[in-house]
Formats: C-alpha cells, sequence, structure tokens
C-alpha cells in the first residue's frame, strides 16, 4: 500500500522539500517529471501547483497534499485539514491576501470600491468577501503580475504577501487584510478514514510539528565545577531548564539545554566568564513535543 503525497510546486516547492528533509525524508526533483524520488517506499509523491492541490486531494486522485488555508477555501474543498504548518517561502510564517491600491487613489476602505475593477487570483475568495461587506464590483481573474494593473487595468488589487516590499516597490497601499493564510497538511476525506493511511499520515505530520518546533534552535552542551553551577545558570534564560548530569569527576557537572539561535551569540562569553568549559552548540532537525 502507498500513500499517494502533493508537493507544491512553485514557490513553496524548495521551502517544503526542505522542511521534509529535517524531518528526516529525503526528496529528489528533476526537471523533467512530476513525480519526485523520496526515501521512503511506502510514499508516492507528486508535484501538484498549490493552487489545484485541494481539489485533487478533494477528488482522491491524491491521499494527501500541502497547500495553503487560502487555496483550500477558494477551492471550498472538502478535505481533513490533518496540520497547520506555520511556514512560507521566505519567513516561515503566515501570509496575508491583502486589499492594495496605487499610493494616490483616494480609495481608503473595501467601501470605496463600489463598480471599481478587481484584479485577483483569488477569485471566489475576494467575491465572498465583497458580498460580506456589502459591496458590488468587478473581480477579474490576473494571470499573474498583478502589481503592475493599477491604475490601468484595474482599480485595485487582492495579492499576498508576507512582508509588503513588492507592493511597496510597485507603489501601492495596502488597505486591508482579506485573508490570513499558512501551508496545511491536509488529506481526502476517504483516507482519513483508512485505519493504515492515517497512522501513515499522523507520522509524517508529528515529524513535521518536530522540524517546524526546531526552526530557529540550537542544542547547547556544557562542563561545569558544581561551584560554578549557580552562576551558569544564571546565565541561561530564566524560563529554560536544563539537563544536569554528572561526569566521571565528582566536582564537575554536564549541562544540556536547547535555546533559541539568536540567544546563544550573545550568552556564550557570558557562560565562559561564569566558569563553564567545553561549550559545544550543535544544530536540530526536530523537537518532538
Amino acid at each position: 500500500m502507498k500513500l499517494k503525497l502533493g508537493i507544491p510546486k512553485g514557490s513553496l516547492e524548495s521551502a517544503t522539500i526542505d522542511l521534509f528533509r529535517r524531518a528526516g525524508f529525503n526528496i529528489s526533483t528533476s526537471s523533467r517529471s512530476y513525480f519526485p524520488a523520496i526515501d521512503d517506499a511506502e510514499i508516492e509523491c507528486m508535484l501538484i501547483r498549490a493552487q489545484e492541490m485541494a481539489r485533487y486531494v478533494d477528488d482522491g486522485v491524491l491521499d494527501a497534499g500541502l497547500t495553503g488555508r487560502d487555496w483550500v477555501e477558494e477551492c471550498e474543498a472538502q478535505v481533513v485539514t490533518i496540520a497547520d504548518l506555520v511556514y512560507a517561502k521566505q519567513s516561515f510564517g503566515k501570509v496575508r491576501w491583502v486589499l492594495a491600491v496605487p499610493e494616490a487613489s483616494p480609495v481608503q476602505s473595501v467601501k470605496d470600491l463600489e463598480g471599481k475593477i478587481i484584479a485577483t487570483e483569488l477569485v471566489a475568495t475576494t467575491k465572498r468577501y465583497l458580498a460580506q461587506n456589502g459591496v458590488s464590483a468587478k473581480v477579474e481573474f490576473s494571470w499573474g503580475a498583478t502589481e503592475v494593473k493599477p491604475p490601468v487595468l484595474a482599480d485595485a488589487i487582492v495579492e499576498v504577501t508576507e512582508t509588503g516590499s513588492s507592493l511597496r516597490a510597485n507603489k501601492l497601499r495596502i488597505v486591508e487584510t482579506v485573508l490570513e493564510s499558512n501551508t496545511q497538511l491536509i488529506a481526502n476525506v476517504d483516507t482519513w478514514k483508512d485505519p493504515w493511511k492515517r497512522r501513515k499520515l499522523e507520522d509524517i505530520r508529528m515529524l513535521l510539528d518536530g522540524a517546524i518546533n526546531a526552526l530557529g534552535k540550537v542544542g547547547l552542551m556544557l562542563n561545569v565545577e558544581k561551584a560554578n553551577l549557580s552562576a551558569v545558570l544564571s546565565v541561561l534564560p530564566a524560563l529554560k531548564k536544563p539537563t544536569i548530569s554528572t561526569l566521571s569527576d565528582e566536582e564537575w557537572l554536564a549541562v544540556n539545554t536547547i535555546l533559541d539561535e539568536i540567544t546563544v551569540r550573545r550568552i556564550i562569553p557570558r557562560l565562559k566568564e561564569a566558569g563553564a568549559q567545553g561549550i559545544v552548540e550543535y544544530p536540530l532537525n526536530k523537537i518532538v513535543m
């Protein structure tokens, strides 16, 4: 038995493959094939655009896949959300679909777009957003380069952003947030009822969550004399509870903890001053809670 898993092709592709690598799965892609190789004989991968993923999972062509919550809602797909994987192509955080207009536009809210033209790739969601706000406007599908369409081809756009930098570069101003989204692991409804496939997906979820938990974290281990233990512990962040064990020399202890990587560069010199020796920083792939 195999689990048919969809990997998002495009902007999320490399981030997803890297996340799976951290989780322990090696996925190899080829420019000639839409069927990446994976070092798990129980999984069969297929590259699918994130925009289409939810539809194929809903139809049962795929057992499961990774795509944005935005595209699940856009397709109104009936799928099971197994996990929220808060990562994206740049920041491993959430993304926003925003309503944006040219900087010089008089538009201050969605209400000001009555009778106007809005360009977006997220057509159905944008129409629902307008309806919720009692606004009647023309929503046109954008095939790409949406940021360059106002003011000549559209009065406003609904576009996805992580930092807003691309919108600012195109002299656009964000008016409102239409939808927040993040990557999700979703499954076909019938697939989720199959005991073997459900167990496989739960294992994958645990490993992916562990990989995300480890992002930005490192392990730190060091040796310290008992007399200096309090001084060393006072340098470590107050909320962290390190593992402390004895060494062959009873006057010495080993301290092991997990910290934010950005914190370590600041505290290593202070740990040395407090009497720590043999300080080792090491990378982490997974932290399974």
